[in-house]
């Protein structure tokens, strides 16, 4: 079965999606294993991929790991963790030229292929569990990325005002974990939940590239072939969430500069057919500079130093970001408020209705000229079940009407206001 031109199949227990195409002159590979976002796995889920980096049975050293990269003439390599929905994702990717552009003996695909797998499925083991001194290490990793999102108050206010409104959900989860239980992870106790994850995982691989789905086939099972026992997907269990009252969370820290944060809850999600309608309720509301958040509350009223939204189409959740002085906060609420209320009344310009279809034309137009992309918006549908193209996206972005974004702009509900002031106030 194809969509955007991926094809898609299983082997060795993971669901395998190949773009053949001659319009990159690497291989873009992506493997993406989720698991349901859990307060009990959530830190040792994030651990366990820097501790995979740090070497494998073939490569034990950090340097011999480094080296056979460069080997496979300089492929990259990398990993993130991140949360879409109430899933936690550990994303490995690889990218390497493809044979033809080189002299290489070996199929580059191949040893890529052989590269990952040993990564993912035989780590360095010592007395049957991974090696003390990398767990050790990678632990104050982590520990310095959570600790750094403290110290950047803007990160830290997002969090937060994610935090107080999914308080009784796994999303106020933060994917990389939680600080409080890094200390207590073993080099035993992370292999066993890596055992455990890996099993547990819904693993997705994606190749873009000159090559084919039979050939891909083929090199899973050749070096995937005891990842996984069988092939899940993601179930999207989504249920909106009715808000009853605004509920308003105060913090006070050592800052300059308060931090407005405002969550809002929706029922449409990505599989829904309104999602393009989603998108342009927040394009206008604050996507992009010439937003009303922006235009309004930052340069009329220059009321903020930062005003903006985003939109989780996966959680059916918009949040707002902005940086006030903290004795404008009444100020700064009441006119965030009227922007919701303006496009709750359908008070939308074409000017605003143009400009936003623009952007999201840009950003859609984009995809196509970056392997990572095609394949991150095609992993969109494997989380959400909607099978869509980009093209189909554009399409309804630039059918969409005032009335269709007002319509949107009623499922909004504001649910949390999140403030971070300053100890001294």
């Amino acid at each position: 079965m194809t969509n955007n031109g991926f094809q898609h199949g299983n082997a060795a227990g993971m669901r395998i999606h190949v773009l053949p195409t001659k319009a990159f002159k690497t291989f873009a590979i992506s493997l993406y294993a989720g698991v349901p976002l859990d307060e009990s796995t959530v830190t040792p889920t994030a651990l366990a991929p820097f501790v995979l980096r740090r070497g494998t049975a073939t490569y034990p050293e950090t340097m011999q790991f480094r080296e056979r990269l460069e080997e496979l003439y300089g492929a990259g390599f990398g990993f993130d963790v991140y949360k879409r929905g109430d899933y936690q994702i550990v994303q490995f990717r690889m990218d390497t030229i493809n044979d033809s552009f080189v002299q290489s003996k070996e199929s580059l695909l191949g040893e890529s292929f052989a590269f990952l797998g040993e990564v993912l499925t035989r780590p360095l083991l010592e007395d049957g569990s991974f090696r003390a001194s990398y767990v050790a290490t990678e632990r104050e990793t982590v520990r310095k990325k959570l600790e750094a999102i403290v110290n950047d108050k803007i990160r830290y206010a997002a969090e937060r005002c994610i935090e107080e409104m999914c308080r009784q959900e796994p999303y106020r989860l933060h994917p990389l974990g939680q600080r409080a239980d890094l200390d207590s992870i073993t080099p035993k106790s992370l292999y066993e939940s890596y055992t455990a994850w890996l099993n547990g995982a819904i693993l997705d691989l994606y190749v873009v590239g000159d090559t084919t789905p039979e050939e891909v086939e083929k090199l899973v099972i050749r070096h995937f072939g005891r990842a996984h026992k069988e092939t899940a997907g993601y179930s999207s269990n989504f249920k909106p969430v009715a808000v009853s009252e605004v509920r308003t969370v105060e913090e006070k820290l050592d800052v300059n500069q308060g931090k407005l944060n405002m969550g809002l809850r929706t029922s449409i999600t990505y599989s829904d057919d309104r999602y393009a309608s989603a998108l342009m309720y927040n394009g206008i509301l604050g996507g992009y500079p010439h937003s009303k958040l922006f235009v309004n509350v930052r340069e009329k009223e220059s009321l903020a130093y930062y005003a903006s939204s985003r939109y989780d189409g996966h959680k059916g959740i918009g949040t707002i970001q902005s940086g006030i002085e903290t004795q404008n906060y009444g100020k700064a609420v009441d006119i965030i408020r009227k922007q919701l209320d303006e496009l709750k009344a359908g008070n939308i310009s074409d000017l605003e209705l143009n400009q936003t279809k623009a952007m999201i034309r840009n950003l859609l137009s984009e995809i196509q000229d970056s392997a990572f992309e095609l394949i991150s918006f095609d992993f969109n549908r494997q989380l959400s079940g909607k099978d869509r193209s980009a093209q189909e996206l554009l399409a309804q972005v630039d059918g969409i009407g005032a009335e269709d974004v007002k319509a949107a702009a009623d499922t909004f509900q504001l649910d949390t206001i999140y403030f971070l002031t300053g100890k001294g106030e």
